[in-house]
């Protein structure tokens, strides 16, 4: 794109381009240019010199620019809620009002119940999390209700165990070999280096292993596809490290020096033969060999991981393992390996967050009992929906969720709902309506990431971040996040730990960097230049100052120090009369290249791309049930049944399905946005979770599929309005 407009042009046709970074997806990340006709946002395209995307931007920033910026069911006024919860009725207040009101509301329930009885809660990735957790610290509670449970944080919680910040892929030092792991990069679009990375990468043709349950387009671009059962990965991570192990593979020079635990390690890598994991994971054995050798051979070499591998109870050994094998091989800290970036110039991000959650410890839900959670200061949200549902350890009375929508994103959400609906006061802020905005009493208008200044990628750790300007004014009375939190860390009576403005906040995490946010805008990024191999003169940061294989800490909590596989806790392995009635292995969470979670539904233009959720099911498991490409279906589990639409497809093996996530249609009627018909959430287990960060179990369940009658009444009804055939 030329981002050069000459004077006269600017003139006659008011036009003028912006250097941005974009967030039209959860986690963000790429640099943009916004071109503005009168004042208004009209196109978006990438900045080819972007560091991180070069040039890439993923068709949600075109449907956020063409119709969700300016989109006709935009929250423009702060609300409160008239009768009862779901019942779609609201009357306007003023910004004053509400927060007054909420100031209030949660300073009662504090003196009456302690502050532990208000939740704070965010979505994944975004950049006001930094205030939730400072308002949070601030007013005493040590509960933010947020996805990490089974998104990135675990593995920043075991890199922090391990004495070090997450290891990611070093992509600008070419790899020779790239091991896809539970990431469907062009996809998802991981954390740090986004999908164009991998693929300007694999240009180069370095030998390439995906695995992944599904045969996805990067599974048919590898050297080797290892389709394991889902939940199964330590169970072949460990089998490929038994291997490397077995045939002299590793770098004994790392071993040796520089960690501690190897020979318990070695101990239980003998209950992983390639033979014992072929049964649990269903990976033919001489493929987890061929895989296990070439990774261990070539260097350098990467793990490129996703999110997928912390979709259930083996979450935190997933993360392990995953590490365990980079450091085994040479490649941890190496260039073109995994690499420990460090933060980002400026004030580290903890210390903006706060750190009085480690003081209370003890008072946080589930903070005994996942000790690895609460190591970096989270929870898992089913401690909250049963403190909710008993009013033990103590009630829970308040809660004010940012950027979320839990009923279309959180396990089990019969339960979710019922808890929302017993809260006594629920403060939501968000873009648009959503069934999570109906359970509110007070709802509040989001402003968009074009509509205030903030600073970009600051929680990643790339080493990176980036300038987001205020590019247009936010409709209505609609304010960002990050400055109705600053407002309201205020109006609870802690002035002195915020700021008259917030741009004043980003002077605050810019100090340290040497300048300011004036100056910062107009710049490109800032980025603390990587070392290599640090642990060659620092060691690790951990209690040995070694890498540890076994982990003393995991046994003092009462944990397992050392890796292994669990089953999930359903599975094919399960008594006969359950597996007969739910006969097939269901996954979910299959990622789509329009939707980011339960964002972007409003969207005519991505719904017309992906108009309904879909089911991937093998022809051979879809013919048994009388099932044809196209066909609506039930998907029932113990929990309940939702409709999907069929993709029949040999991408998957017969036992297993695979559902999409956090579906929900926008476009119909309040209160319920037809989400009951089709969030796959209804049929996932909250109560079965992983023992260290109670990681949801969401990729091991079992299910059943069968043919429907017809479509769901939300997709009938929603068809005209947005003109899907």
């Amino acid at each position: 794109m030329d981002t050069k407009t000459s004077a006269e042009n600017l003139k006659q046709n008011k036009t003028e381009v912006v250097h941005t970074n974009c967030r039209a997806c959860g986690h963000a990340g790429c640099g943009a240019f916004v071109t503005l006709e009168d004042g208004k946002a009209v196109k978006i395209a990438g900045d080819k010199k972007h560091p991180i995307s070069k040039g890439y931007l993923c068709r949600k920033a075109r449907g956020f620019i063409e119709d969700m910026q300016y989109h006709k069911d935009r929250l423009l006024y702060p609300q409160k809620r008239v009768g009862e919860k779901g019942e779609g009725k609201w009357e306007r207040i003023s910004w004053d009002e509400a927060l007054t009101t909420i100031a209030e509301k949660f300073n009662q329930i504090k003196a009456e119940d302690g502050p532990e009885s208000v939740i704070f809660g965010h979505g994944t990735g975004r950049s006001h999390h930094r205030f939730v957790y400072r308002v949070a610290n601030a007013f005493g509670s040590p509960n933010v209700l947020a996805n990490g449970h089974v998104c990135y944080l675990p593995r920043l919680a075991v890199s922090k165990q391990l004495g070090m910040s997450v290891p990611i892929v070093d992509y600008d030092n070419h790899p020779e070999c790239i091991m896809s792991w539970g990431s469907n990069t062009i996809k998802s679009n991981a954390d740090e280096y986004i999908g164009v990375n991998l693929g300007l990468n694999l240009k180069r043709k370095p030998k390439y292993i995906v695995v992944d349950p599904q045969r996805t387009q990067l599974a048919d671009k590898a050297d080797i596809w290892l389709q394991l059962r889902p939940g199964t990965d330590v169970a072949l991570s460990m089998a490929m490290m038994h291997v490397m192990v077995k045939e002299d593979l590793y770098d004994k020079h790392f071993v040796e020096n520089y960690t501690t635990g190897f020979d318990k390690f070695c101990e239980r890598l003998e209950e992983y033969s390639p033979e014992v994991a072929e049964e649990i994971t269903w990976v033919p054995k001489e493929k987890i060999i061929e895989a296990a050798r070439v990774f261990a051979k070539i260097k350098p070499a990467a793990i490129q991981w996703g999110v997928g591998i912390e979709h259930g109870v083996n979450c935190a050994d997933s993360d392990r393992t995953l590490i365990f094998m980079s450091a085994l091989t040479g490649n941890l800290d190496a260039k073109g390996g995994n690499v420990m970036f460090g933060p980002p110039p400026g004030l580290p991000r903890m210390e903006f967050c706060g750190t009085n959650f480690h003081d209370n410890v003890d008072k946080m839900l589930g903070g005994k009992k996942y000790r690895l959670a609460a190591s970096i200061n989270r929870i898992t949200p089913h401690v909250i929906w049963d403190a909710i549902e008993t009013g033990k350890p103590y009630p829970i009375r308040g809660m004010i969720i940012n950027g979320s929508n839990p009923l279309a994103v959180r396990a089990n959400t019969s339960r979710v709902h019922e808890s929302l609906k017993k809260l006594e006061f629920l403060v939501v802020m968000d873009i648009y309506p959503t069934p999570t905005t109906e359970m509110a009493d007070i709802v509040l208008p989001a402003a968009t990431w074009m509509e205030h200044n903030n600073i970009a990628d600051y929680w990643k750790s790339h080493g990176y971040i980036f300038p987001r300007p205020k590019i247009v004014d936010a409709p209505g009375e609609a304010m960002g996040d990050v400055e109705m939190l600053n407002e309201l860390g205020k109006k609870l009576g802690f002035e002195d730990q915020f700021w008259d403005t917030y741009e004043e906040s980003l002077d605050y995490i810019l100090e340290p960097a040497g300048v300011t946010w004036e100056q910062f805008k107009d710049m490109d990024y800032l980025r603390n230049e990587p070392e290599y191999k640090k642990y060659e003169t620092e060691g690790f940061k951990s209690k040995s100052g070694k890498f540890d294989f076994y982990i003393q800490q995991n046994a003092d909590w009462g944990y397992d120090p050392l890796p292994h596989h669990q089953e999930p806790p359903e599975s094919p392995a399960r008594e006969a009369e359950f597996v007969e009635k739910f006969p097939l292995v269901l996954t979910t969470g299959t990622r789509t290249a329009e939707y980011f979670g339960s964002e972007h539904r409003q969207s005519k233009l991505l719904r017309k791309m992906h108009p309904y959720p879909l089911l991937n099911i093998h022809p051979d498991a879809a013919a048994e049930r009388g099932i044809e490409h196209g066909d609506w279906v039930y998907i029932e589990s113990p929990r309940g049944k939702v409709k999907h639409k069929a993709n029949v497809t040999d991408a998957i093996d017969p036992r297993v399905v695979a559902a999409e996530f956090a579906w929900w249609y926008p476009e119909m009627k309040a209160p319920d946005y037809g989400f009951r018909e089709c969030s796959i959430n209804f049929l996932t287990d909250d109560k079965n979770v992983g023992p260290e960060s109670g990681s949801t179990n969401l990729k091991g369940l079992m299910c059943q599929v069968s043919k429907a009658d017809e479509a769901p009444a939300a997709y009938s009804e929603s068809k005209p309005e947005l003109g899907i055939a």
